[in-house]
């Protein structure tokens, strides 16, 4: 028997037995892109997409069967006194990477956060479009993730709106460097300070739920900001130019208690 006709009955009997469309959700990449992205299975559309998440590996079964998901949309919000956060960033060299979903910068060591008691370092900061988060029902063009880890390895994330506005110069030196896709992690002289990334007011919605990238692990404390902060709209358009969309849906809620701080 011919290899042609031998694979096509073998992909024939997978799809009797179920098996080939695991298969078909891994993306093809292409061929000349850097070691470290060769692994990757997922994306944000087609048969990698949110939709598939928790088919594609065994560690991502959380994406279908959790109960904490997130993004989720904030609304009905208990406010309350909570306490506040603690900031003590520091500015930090822009090392910026495409890894074909999104722009990341990962951050200098040192700067951190306090948590109701708990420290958390911030470890890297990226970005969203559209905002995977909605508002009191409104989404926004993009959405910044602050992204902060403790010592037991559990996170926590400030999630911050973006809005179309002025030219935003606390980040003109990510936007300076901007790399193409599947790109490696691009050390520059750029700076950038955390500090100035987030909103005059830092009143937030707190709740308990997810990364919104696989392995969708249920170990994030998200701390949503309510006022949003702004880029311009060719600031905004660069980044779309080289980022696909890559907005998880919102998840469902089920249940879990929605906090906004209503103090400073």
């Amino acid at each position: 028997m011919g290899d042609p006709l031998r694979g096509l009955l073998v992909f024939v009997w997978s799809c009797w037995l179920g098996i080939a469309p695991v298969f078909a959700t891994v993306p093809q990449l292409p061929p000349d892109i850097p070691a470290e992205f060769q692994s990757l299975t997922w994306s944000y559309d087609g048969n990698s997409g949110p939709k598939h998440w928790g088919e594609l590996e065994a560690d991502f079964a959380l994406c279908d069967r959790g109960q904490r998901q997130s993004p989720i949309a904030l609304q009905g919000a208990i406010a309350q006194d909570i306490p506040n956060l603690v900031f003590h960033y520091n500015p930090s060299p822009v090392n910026l990477l495409n890894n074909g979903r999104t722009l990341q910068v990962n951050y200098e060591p040192g700067s951190h956060i306090e948590l109701e008691g708990d420290r958390f370092d911030l470890v890297q900061f990226h970005f969203h479009h559209p905002s995977e988060h909605l508002l009191e029902g409104q989404g926004y063009p993009m959405e910044l993730h602050l992204v902060h880890r403790n010592a037991m390895g559990d996170f926590a994330v400030i999630g911050v709106m973006i809005e179309v506005g002025p030219e935003n110069s606390a980040l003109a030196g990510v936007w300076e460097n901007l790399v193409p896709v599947y790109t490696a992690l691009t050390p520059t002289t750029a700076s950038v300070d955390a500090n100035q990334l987030l909103p005059q007011a830092v009143t937030s919605y707190r709740y308990s739920g997810s990364l919104t990238t696989p392995p969708c692990s249920e170990s994030v404390q998200w701390i949503i900001m309510d006022h949003p902060i702004q880029l311009s709209t060719p600031q905004i358009a660069a980044f779309e130019t080289l980022v696909p969309a890559n907005n998880r849906p919102r998840q469902s809620q089920n249940k879990r208690s929605l906090k906004l701080d209503s103090s400073l």
